[in-house]
Formats: structure tokens, C-alpha cells, sequence
């Protein structure tokens, strides 16, 4: 058979053909996605039981579990502060039977300050879509002379690394995000890093540094029992829980917003299909009143958003935090 002028003597065109495979060759993947999952699925969290992503995990999975009537198994797999886990998580088969709980700390900041990861979170994963946001909570030891971020400003021109500020680490998200309040108020202050949040925040319960970017339920205790004064929150809207307390933004650092956030991923490769399925199903789950309630306890506000707007938040995260530890010098071997 012989063919001319894109088609042939009997009539057969291949454009036809190619059109038509286009429409049907979708087809097994629709149906697959209508009646995933058939099998057990398995939520891998990068890090230790009892962190911020594995209770996010533990709180969606038995949720999923019975929307789907299948387990959702939540797997941890900790070590290096995430990225061990992100790296075996990379290579984990892309069919849909492998959700990964992301989180900002090891899914964006690592890449800013690790010079060698075992993944690249845009050429490896896919999203899914962003479970929750919470700002991070600014607070100081109640002898600091200032009651709020223009008085801490000023404090600090005042007195440049006159005033110390702790962290859980070099290049850490609580010492980026004091390097982008540094850079943005043009001040100095003293940065004193620990390891780990639990240890630098009762260095400043004590009194022995003055100022910490704490997680919201780990520094509220404290301040409601007066031991640490809450300047700010550091989302770009106040907190549900903490809606007497100013934003850094509205305290005179005009779009300052650092938030820590939790979202779920699978390997790249994994059919669209697939990942919007994925993606309707948890923001299902996450939607439930209950659900948005027990968030909302721990300083969080539920996003659920949609696989696109999921991958450009991570690229928009991802730029940010380069910038910020380029800034700083922030770098871990």
C-alpha cells in the first residue's frame, strides 16, 4: 500500500489512525483510576513517628482507608532530617500505590542548603496536592524590651548583635526565616543554632537567648503561662487560634511570610490519572469538618489545593528558599 497527499488511493488516512489512538490509548488509564486503589497503599513520611508530617499522615490515612476500603499503611522511613527518606521515596514505583507525605523542611529547604541530595524534588516527584499551612510563631523571652517587631527592630539597630536569636540548626526553616527578617529589617542580630527545636526553646524560656521562630503548639504553653512573650505570626493572615496576635507583614515587614507546610506527593511518573484521583480523594478527606478542626488546633489552616497549583506553590518554595540561604550561607554538609 502506497500513500500520497497524506492519505491513499483506498482511502485510508494515518492522521485518521493517529487521532484515533490518541482518543482511545487513555482509555485504561481512566478506568484504572476509577477503580483504584485495588490493593493496599502505602503512605511513606520521611520522618520519625510523632514529628508534624506523621501526624498529618495518621490523621488522613484511616480516612482514605475507608473512602477507598482499602489500608493506607503509613510507613515511616526517617533519618537526615527527611532527606533520607525523600531519596528512597524517589525510587519507589510511580502506580499510584505510593504516596509520600511532603513537608517543607526536606521537600524545598533542603535543596537550598544541601549541596548533594539523593532526589531533585521537581525532576522526581509529582504533586498531589498541599494538605495545610502554618505560620511559624515569633516569640522572646519576656526581659527583651520589646512588646512587638517594631520595637524588636529598632531594639536591634540599637544594638547591632546585641540581641541572640536560636534556632534548631544551621539551615534550619527557623533560621532562614529569622536571615529573611534580618535581611528585610536591616538588622543584626545574633543567630545561636541547637540541636533541635526542643533544646533552643528552653534556652530561651530561660532566658539564655532572646528570641525564637517557634512552631505554634510547641511555644503556646509557655506563653500562656507567661514565660514567653508572642510577638508575631509569620503567615500573611493572622492565625485562627492566635487572632489577637499581628503578622510580621503587618508589623512593618511588607510581605514578609514564612509558613511550614505538609502535602502529598508521589514519585514522578505516576499516571495524571492517577494523581488526580489521588488528589480529589485527600482533599475530600482533609474537607471534613472534623478534620479542618483538629488542623486548626494545632495552628494550621487546610489548603487542599489542586496538582498544579500544588507543583507551582513548590517552585515559587523552592526559589524563595535558594534565595534565603544564599543570603545567609547557609549550607550542611
Amino acid at each position: 500500500m502506497t500513500f500520497s497527499g497524506g492519505g491513499s488511493r483506498h482511502g485510508f488516512n494515518p492522521r485518521s489512525l493517529l487521532v484515533c489512538s490518541a482518543l482511545v490509548l487513555p482509555a485504561p488509564l481512566a478506568a484504572a483510576a476509577e477503580a483504584y486503589p485495588v490493593k493496599p497503599v502505602r503512605l511513606v513520611v520521611p520522618t520519625a513517628p510523632g514529628g508534624g508530617g506523621d501526624i498529618t499522615a495518621r490523621e488522613i490515612a484511616p480516612r482514605l482507608s475507608e473512602l477507598w476500603g482499602h489500608q493506607v499503611v503509613v510507613e515511616n522511613r526517617a533519618g537526615s532530617g527527611g532527606t533520607l527518606g525523600m531519596g528512597l521515596a524517589a525510587r519507589m514505583p510511580a502506580d499510584g500505590y505510593t504516596l509520600i507525605m511532603g513537608a517543607s523542611s526536606y521537600v524545598v529547604v533542603a535543596p537550598a542548603v544541601y549541596p548533594k541530595l539523593a532526589y531533585d524534588t521537581v525532576r522526581d516527584f509529582a504533586a498531589v496536592t498541599q494538605i495545610l499551612y502554618a505560620p511559624l510563631l515569633l516569640v522572646s523571652h519576656p526581659s527583651l524590651p520589646a512588646r512587638d517587631v517594631r520595637e524588636l527592630i529598632a531594639l536591634a539597630r540599637a544594638r547591632p548583635d546585641g540581641i541572640s536569636y536560636a534556632t534548631p540548626g544551621n539551615g534550619s526553616v527557623a533560621h532562614l526565616a529569622m536571615e529573611v527578617f534580618k535581611s528585610s529589617s536591616h538588622t543584626r542580630i545574633l543567630h545561636v543554632p541547637y540541636r533541635g527545636a526542643a533544646q533552643a526553646l528552653t534556652d530561651v524560656v530561660a532566658g539564655q537567648v532572646s528570641v525564637f521562630m517557634s512552631t505554634i503548639p510547641a511555644a503556646l504553653p509557655f506563653s500562656h503561662a507567661s514565660r514567653l512573650k508572642m510577638l508575631a505570626t509569620t503567615g500573611l493572615k493572622r492565625s485562627r487560634i492566635l487572632p489577637k496576635i499581628p503578622t510580621v507583614a503587618e508589623s512593618g515587614l511588607k510581605d514578609y511570610e514564612v509558613t511550614t507546610w505538609y502535602g502529598i506527593l508521589v514519585p514522578a511518573g505516576t499516571p495524571d490519572a492517577l494523581v488526580q484521583r489521588v488528589s480529589a480523594d485527600v482533599t475530600r478527606v482533609i474537607r471534613q469538618p472534623d478534620a479542618q478542626e483538629r488542623i486548626s488546633s494545632e495552628g494550621g489552616e487546610v489548603v487542599a489545593s489542586s496538582p498544579a497549583q500544588f507543583a507551582d506553590f513548590i517552585k515559587r518554595e523552592l526559589a524563595k528558599w535558594s534565595s534565603a540561604a544564599k543570603q545567609s550561607n547557609a549550607t550542611i554538609d
